[in-house]
């Protein structure tokens, strides 16, 4: 064989050839993964993704008790908080049910609200943000009638304490009134008209106050 027709490797067409076949095999990776990807429920993107707050393990639900109401005691029905979220709690608290009023009643609530939870409560993650030293009182002269005033001015309290107030006594067939129920502060301000919403329940923290009107 003359030296001009050696060859020095394969020639340049089966190069061309291999590489060609490896782009072709990359690509087809790339479409097989995602293909699986899609499969999976993945949706790839470039927007980051907000799923919300993860959710709670707290089962926020106590076992009702099955004692029976002593004599002069009459069950009522409370809100406290649990997982940024509002829920009701069944308290039993010392009333005469055929002969209490609207405030002796407003004071049972506001004790229960005040109490520190039971440890079944505490266990099904309940708490409470109410003041303990937080107290209720009627109307003073020139307020509408169904008012009660708290020792603090109501938008002063903390927005979860507000709602656990406004729900409990809005609930009560005694104080509320259509859903809402009227409070004022120990100063001059007038009271306002407090709703108790779905909304309210759900995120008691943004709108404790949904719904307040201010009176004339």
């Amino acid at each position: 064989m003359r030296r001009s027709e050696r060859t020095y490797g394969a020639p340049r067409g089966s190069r061309r050839v291999r590489r060609v076949r490896r782009a072709v095999t990359a690509l087809a990776a790339m479409v097989a993964g995602a293909a699986l990807a899609a499969g999976c429920g993945i949706r790839s993107t470039s927007v980051p993704v907000d799923a919300g707050a993860a959710p709670s393990r707290m089962p926020c639900r106590t076992t009702p008790a099955r004692a029976t109401v002593p004599p002069e005691s009459v069950a009522v029905r409370i809100y406290l908080v649990c997982a940024s979220q509002l829920v009701t709690v069944e308290r039993t608290v010392g009333l005469d049910g055929a002969r209490s009023g609207a405030l002796p009643v407003a004071r049972a609530l506001l004790g229960e609200l005040r109490r520190d939870p039971d440890a079944d409560e505490r266990r099904a993650g309940l708490s409470t943000d109410v003041p303990a030293e937080l107290q209720v009182d009627g109307a003073r002269e020139g307020d509408p009638e169904g008012t009660l005033r708290l020792s603090e001015q109501p938008e002063d309290l903390p927005a979860e304490a507000l709602a656990q107030i406004v729900c409990s006594y809005a609930d009560s067939e005694a104080l509320g009134s259509g859903g809402s129920v009227l409070l004022g502060g120990p100063g001059k301000y007038a009271p306002r008209g407090y709703l108790c919403t779905s909304e309210t329940k759900s995120r008691p923290d943004e709108v404790p106050t949904l719904g307040a009107v201010q009176l004339s």
